[in-house]
C-alpha cells in the first residue's frame, strides 16, 4: 500500500509542482498545487504531508493541524508526525494566547513628548551570499522595496550585517565536500554596499559570527565599503561608529561573541569600553548578537546561554551592565526569532528583533520568518520616551515586507510580558510602546 500511494505521489504532476514551488519558496502556489494533488487523490499522504508544510512556512497553524490530522488518519504511524504535529499543535496554542493578551491590551499609547533623537532598528541582515552558488537575488536592488518608506523615516537606521561584503577572501568554514545544510559561509558581492544605504541604513554591527566567514581581508574590505557609502559600523575590536545628528555626538558599539569582535562574555572589559565612548558622546548606543538560536529560543534565560557548545552571553547581565555603564538602550539579535523587551534605568533593552532580510540561506519557517522594525524616541539624556513596532515578515526566499497580520507585535508583548514581568515593555494592539 505504501509503495503504491509513494508512486502515486511522485506521478502526480501536481505533487511535483508543489514540492518545486516549495523548494523557491513559493508558498501560495505550493498550497494550490497540493489542494489540486489532493482533489485528485485524497489518500494521497505526501500531499497531505506537505501541504501541512507549506501551512507552516506561512504560520496558518490551524491548518497545518488540519493536514497532519489527515495524515494520521491515513497512516498513524507515519515516522515525523509525532514530532512534528506536537509543535503545529503548540504553536496553535500559542497563536490562541496571542490572540487573548492582544484582546486585552489597549489599542494605542499616547506618544510621549520630549523626544530628541529617533532610532529605527532591524535584526539580521544578508541579502544573498555568492558562496554557495544559487543564493543571489535576481533583482538584489528591489529586495527592500517594501519596507523602505520606515527604514528612511529616523534620524539613525540600525541594522546587523550578517557576514562581509566583498570580493575574493577564502574560507575555511566550508570544506570542500561539506555538506551544505550542515556549512554556512556568506559573502554578499561588493555592490551591495549600495542597496543598504539606498534603503536608508546609517549604521551598521559588523559584529557576529559570520564577520570573519572569509577572512581578515574581507573584514577589512567590508568597512572599507561602508566607509566609502557613508555607512557607519561597528564591531571588529576598537571599531566604534560616530554619527552626528542635529548637533548631538551618538556612539555605536556592537558585540558579539566571536574573537573578531567586541566580546559580549567580558563583562568587564564591555563596561569599561562603554564608558570611554560615554565620555567622548553624548548618547551611546550597543549592539550584540548573541543568544541561542532556532524556533526554541524565544525566551531569554537567566544565566549564560549555549549554542552547539558555545557560550552564547548571559544577556540579562550584559544588557544591564553596559546600561549601568552609560549606555542608553541595547539592541540585540542572534537568536533567528524575535524575543522580548524591557525597561531598566528608563533605558530599552530589545533581547532579539529576529531575521529582517535573509536572503536564500535561512530557515524562515514559523517565527523564524518574523521580523520588527523598531522605533525608539530618547530624550538628550538618552531615556526611552516613546516607541513603536513595525511588523515585518519575509516572503519568497527571503524578502522582508510589512505584515499585516501584525503577528511580531502579539508575539513580542506576550514574549516580554513572560519574560520580564513588572520590567517589561508595555506593547498597544497597534505597537506603540509604553514604559512599564
Amino acid at each position: 500500500m505504501w509503495i503504491l500511494l509513494s508512486s502515486l505521489a511522485i506521478a502526480n504532476p501536481e505533487y511535483v509542482s508543489g514540492m518545486a514551488a516549495m523548494q523557491n519558496k513559493n508558498y501560495e502556489t505550493a498550497v494550490s498545487k497540493f489542494q489540486n494533488c489532493i482533489q485528485i487523490d485524497a489518500e494521497n499522504i505526501k500531499c497531505h504531508w506537505e501541504l501541512g508544510w507549506a501551512y507552516w512556512m506561512k504560520n496558518d497553524w490551524a491548518k497545518v493541524v488540519d493536514s497532519w490530522k489527515h495524515v494520521k488518519e491515513l497512516n498513524p504511524r507515519h515516522k515525523d508526525l509525532k514530532r512534528y504535529l506536537a509543535q503545529a499543535e503548540d504553536n496553535l496554542k500559542l497563536n490562541s494566547l496571542l490572540d487573548r493578551e492582544k484582546i486585552n491590551a489597549p489599542s494605542t499609547f499616547k506618544k510621549s513628548v520630549g523626544g530628541e533623537l529617533r532610532i529605527r532598528a532591524v535584526g539580521d541582515m544578508m541579502i544573498g551570499t555568492d558562496f554557495p552558488t544559487g543564493y543571489l537575488p535576481k533583482d538584489p536592488q528591489s529586495i527592500f522595496d517594501g519596507v523602505s518608506d520606515l527604514l528612511q523615516d529616523a534620524d539613525i537606521t540600525f541594522g546587523n550585517l550578517e557576514g562581509p561584503i566583498c570580493t575574493g577572501g577564502k574560507t575555511r568554514k566550508c570544506r570542500p565536500g561539506a555538506p551544505s545544510g550542515r556549512c554556512y559561509a556568506f559573502r554578499s558581492p561588493s555592490s551591495y554596499v549600495k542597496i543598504y544605504k539606498d534603503a536608508g541604513f546609517d549604521v551598521v554591527s559588523t559584529a557576529n559570527n559570520h564577520s570573519n566567514d572569509f577572512g581578515r581581508n574581507c573584514i577589512v574590505q567590508t568597512e572599507s565599503l561602508l566607509d566609502k557609502a557613508g555607512i557607519a559600523h561597528s564591531g571588529r575590536p576598537g571599531d566604534i561608529a560616530t554619527l552626528n545628528i542635529r548637533g548631538m555626538k551618538i556612539g555605536l558599539i556592537g558585540f558579539s561573541t566571536s574573537s573578531t569582535s567586541h566580546n559580549l562574555n567580558r563583562l568587564q572589559t564591555a563596561a569599561k569600553l562603554v564608558k570611554a565612548v560615554d565620555k567622548t558622546h553624548d548618547l551611546v548606543l550597543v549592539s550584540f548578537h548573541g543568544g541561542a538560536e532556532g524556533k526554541r529560543a524565544l525566551h531569554v534565560p537567566k544565566g549564560m546561554e549555549t549554542f552547539l557548545g558555545e557560550k552564547r552571553g548571559d544577556l540579562r547581565r550584559f544588557a544591564r551592565t553596559v546600561i549601568d555603564a552609560g549606555a542608553d538602550a541595547v539592541i540585540g539579535h542572534g537568536p533567528h526569532v524575535l524575543r522580548g523587551m524591557e525597561i531598566y534605568n528608563n533605558r530599552l533593552i530589545a533581547y532579539s528583533l529576529g531575521n529582517f532580510a535573509t536572503y536564500g540561506r535561512f530557515n524562515l519557517s514559523g517565527n523564524n520568518g518574523l521580523g520588527v522594525i523598531l522605533e525608539l524616541q530618547l530624550n538628550s539624556e538618552g531615556e526611552f520616551i516613546s516607541g513603536n513596532l513595525f511588523p515585518t515578515k519575509q516572503i519568497s526566499r527571503g524578502i522582508p515586507v510589512k505584515d499585516a497580520k501584525s503577528r511580531a507585535i502579539d508575539l513580542i508583548r506576550k514574549l516580554s510580558k513572560d519574560d520580564f514581568g513588572q520590567s517589561a515593555i508595555q506593547v498597544a494592539q497597534d505597537g506603540s510602546l509604553q514604559k512599564p
